[in-house]
């Protein structure tokens, strides 16, 4: 499945795809701002869950949804900082771990179906919630001394791997399985159903 049209030019098709994913983004966040774990600065984010999906299929306009869907959400709530530019550049490379590693470095075919292919993506997912952790916290504390730094820190990295994992690899199995979403890697996996 794709969500292309080829009779539109491609800046049309990047425009509008990158506008659908941050609308689903707003979708999924904006109810959730209400679960602050430190008022302003971080909150229970199980929009997170997207990261990986946007990264591996949709890819750069993923990516760009996926911060500008950050920081609207910031606005909508709030909750914008100066350390919202940090956030802005945490939520783009958050999913863009997960397109450089399958789209880019990987060899293989995008597919969660082994052991070894779960555990290559959880190796990312805790990469991605890594780097979030350094790029965010340290601005925070720079701009703002008196947040926790080790609460805050705790907060991103699991918001950053636990959605990922638990929601987010059986979303990516059920949109490349059964709703016919191809990853860029290039031609899906054979079914499992043949």
């Amino acid at each position: 499945m794709s969500l292309k049209n080829n009779r539109l030019p491609k800046p049309v098709q990047f425009c509008l795809l990158t506008g659908v994913l941050v609308l689903v983004y707003l979708i999924i966040a904006i109810p959730f701002k209400v679960m602050s774990i430190i008022p302003g600065f971080t909150d229970i984010r199980p929009v997170m869950l997207l990261k990986p999906v946007y990264g591996v299929f949709f890819g750069i306009p993923g990516c760009i949804a996926f911060a500008v869907g950050n920081l609207f959400g910031d606005i909508m709530s709030d909750s914008l900082r100066w350390s919202s530019i940090a956030g802005f550049a945490a939520n783009f490379l958050g999913p863009f771990v997960f397109y450089w590693f399958w789209v880019k470095l990987s060899k293989a075919t995008f597919s969660l179906r082994t052991g070894i292919e779960i555990l290559k993506q959880l190796a990312v997912i805790v990469v991605s919630a890594a780097m979030e952790v350094v790029i965010i916290a340290p601005s925070v504390k720079l701009v703002y001394n008196d947040v926790n730094l080790s609460l805050l820190a705790l907060t991103i990295f699991l918001n950053g791997s636990i959605f990922p994992l638990l929601p987010g690899i059986p979303l990516m199995m059920l949109m490349q399985e059964e709703l016919g979403f191809t990853p860029l890697t290039g031609k899906a996996p054979e079914s499992i159903h043949t």
